[in-house]
């Protein structure tokens, strides 16, 4: 009798232990489930998304930190410069004053001549009536010249024009100098001389500082005479 009751006691315990473990895998499937959908919609956000939304949500407590004050009668802005360290409003500023800057510096000479491209660019104003009578005058096959196109002969440019580009020129050489010289560094006799003057050996430096890492290679093999 004792153990008819012990037996059918354990079968039971172990009933409910696998209702429960059933249970447990039921509610797993439902969070993995959920995580699934959930990693599948963030998927198909876009990549700024979570910037998006902190932002969206500094923007609300911005607004309703800005309407407290107004109704405390308060200046918004200098209360909230009154929380600003030194540091972090050094940080704001400099973070301005790089984004405000067009030119980011020497980079590479591509970037270099259309930095100088967009300079020269600007200084030039367009004559729409002169463009229109030359357009009529040559007409369309030859105004809009191909590379297999010939032409009759080369176009006079004006004397405005020709002035226009002098004066440029002597700007810029005014402006070379104003610019202070660079500090002149010692002459390393251990290094090969690839150079015809000193313009030349700060352009190959240049060159060598940017595209070396592509280019030494090639020197190597053509040193060695094995160069392809």
């Amino acid at each position: 009798m004792y153990c008819k009751h012990y037996t059918g006691s354990k079968h039971v315990e172990r009933m409910n232990r696998l209702k429960e473990l059933q249970s447990r895998r039921q509610e797993s499937k439902k969070l993995n489930r959920a995580e699934m959908v959930e990693e599948d919609r963030k998927s198909k956000l876009p990549k700024n998304w979570e910037n998006r939304q902190l932002i969206a949500e500094w923007k609300l407590k911005d607004i309703e930190k800005r309407k407290a004050c107004e109704e405390e009668g308060k200046d918004y802005d200098r209360e909230k410069l009154l929380h600003v360290s030194a540091a972090d409003a050094e940080k704001s500023d400099a973070k301005k004053r790089r984004k405000n800057n067009a030119d980011l510096g020497f980079s590479t000479f591509e970037e270099a001549g259309a930095r100088c491209y967009q300079k020269l660019a600007k200084n030039i104003k367009p004559n729409m009536e002169r463009y229109l009578e030359k357009k009529e005058e040559m007409g369309e096959e030859l105004f809009y010249a191909g590379m297999n196109t010939l032409l009759p002969g080369q176009t006079k440019d004006s004397q405005k024009d020709i002035d226009r580009m002098v004066n440029d020129l002597i700007e810029q050489k005014e402006k070379r100098k104003k610019k202070p010289f660079s500090r002149r560094r010692p002459h390393d006799d251990s290094k090969d001389v690839d150079y015809i003057n000193e313009g030349n050996a700060r352009n190959n430096a240049k060159l060598e500082r940017f595209y070396g890492k592509y280019t030494t290679e090639i020197k190597q093999n053509l040193e060695r005479g094995t160069a392809v």
